[in-house]
């Protein structure tokens, strides 16, 4: 727990209220494999992380709310019963989002000031906005005493997103945040909604985020245009989801949909095995097998959904040839963030350095390393 975002949630709110508030810590999360698998009723396996975002919440003594995004130094003024999509201050909207869904579930909400601050790295695919949802609807679940359990609150956060932001995510990322464990994954049915907790024992490896520090503008556009792909496949299919399908259903089908799309679909129903089949690498204790679906995850996620970038590619393609790096693949919806390796303790040093070198003289744009402890899900400090 980062005991200076805690201090700082803490001044910034008594400075601009004088008064003591009562915080929440909702972590980001990563995930090792099981990517856009989850709005297809998949399988994925993530693992909150300590890094994430400090929430103080307070009522308010007066006729508005107040929330003040302290990373930003930007604050936003509005009423609880008077709220609309916000198209400057965008990261309002998350905010905005989570009360709009507790009103359409008839849950009575007064006004409140909030002070935010983070520390999950900016653009990294490591879900700060399920960790913002997350921190709003846990806090007014508190605050005014909502009774809602926390899979209730995951579903609210995941709409505010759909309706607010504009999103189509699944939930994994919710659920991540909120139901995280301390050092250990969560092989998570997004259809039945149950996890398997793993502990996590890696031995003399661990998990490494490298940070492209880019973000291509067309993520969120193509992030929705390929959940329609997959929607409207499974339509064509008689199926709820992709996850009912196996490879020889799609080929009966072939000839009625775009190569394109068959790759994407394709792609969803082979990671779902992947997935499926990491639980029981890591089961086993192989981590060798871990490493090659890491790598194959990435392979389909760059030639087959086409969601890669090439700052992505260059950090995993130079870790193929490293004995002591078993695997790598980008994470997250794409188009820039992070990459998550597999990678021997004892080697992260030399490693790191070259990284950064190989990276900036590529690019000449800075990547960061990152290693990360897995965390406790949403609660209250």
């Amino acid at each position: 727990m980062n005991n200076k975002l805690i201090d700082r949630v803490k001044k910034g709110f008594f400075e601009e209220f004088n008064s003591n508030p009562f915080l929440i810590f909702s972590p980001g999360r990563i995930n090792i494999i099981g990517e856009h698998t989850d709005y297809n009723d998949g399988f994925v396996f993530p693992s909150a992380v300590d890094k994430g975002i400090v929430a103080a919440f307070e009522k308010s003594n007066s006729t508005s709310s107040k929330a003040i995004a302290l990373d930003l130094d930007e604050s936003f003024e509005f009423e609880v019963d008077s709220i609309a999509p916000q198209k400057e201050q965008l990261w309002a909207n998350y905010i905005l989002g989570v009360i709009d869904e507790l009103k359409k579930k008839g849950n009575h909400i007064k006004n409140f000031n909030l002070v935010f601050s983070g520390d999950i790295p900016n653009g990294a695919g490591m879900s700060s906005s399920a960790a913002l949802e997350n921190s709003v609807v846990f806090g007014l679940n508190e605050l005014f005493e909502l009774g809602l359990s926390k899979e209730e609150m995951i579903f609210i956060s995941q709409k505010a997103e759909h309706n607010y932001v504009g999103v189509q995510c699944g939930i994994m990322d919710q659920y991540a945040s909120m139901f995280g464990l301390k050092d250990q994954a969560l092989h998570l049915d997004c259809r039945s909604i149950e996890a398997t907790p793993f502990k996590i024992d890696l031995g003399d490896y661990q998990l490494l985020l490298i940070n492209t520090n880019v973000k291509h503008t067309l993520s969120e556009s193509a992030y929705n245009n390929r959940r329609e792909v997959c929607e409207r496949i499974s339509s064509l299919l008689k199926v709820t989801a992709l996850r009912d399908v196996s490879e020889l259903d799609l080929f009966a089908i072939k000839d009625k949909v775009s190569d394109e799309d068959f790759q994407k679909a394709l792609f969803v129903i082979q990671e779902n095995k992947r997935t499926i089949e990491a639980s029981k690498a890591m089961t086993n204790g192989d981590l060798n097998r871990l490493g090659e679906l890491i790598y194959a995850s990435h392979h389909g996620l760059q030639h087959q959904y086409q969601v890669s970038c090439k700052e992505l590619d260059f950090l995993v393609d130079v870790t193929r040839d490293k004995d002591y790096l078993l695997g790598a693949r980008m994470m997250g919806g794409g188009f820039g963030g992070c990459t998550i390796n597999l990678i021997k303790t004892s080697e992260i040093n030399s490693f790191s350095q070259y990284i950064k070198e190989a990276y900036f003289h590529k690019f000449n744009i800075q990547c960061s390393i990152y290693d990360v402890t897995l965390s406790d899900g949403t609660h209250q400090l």
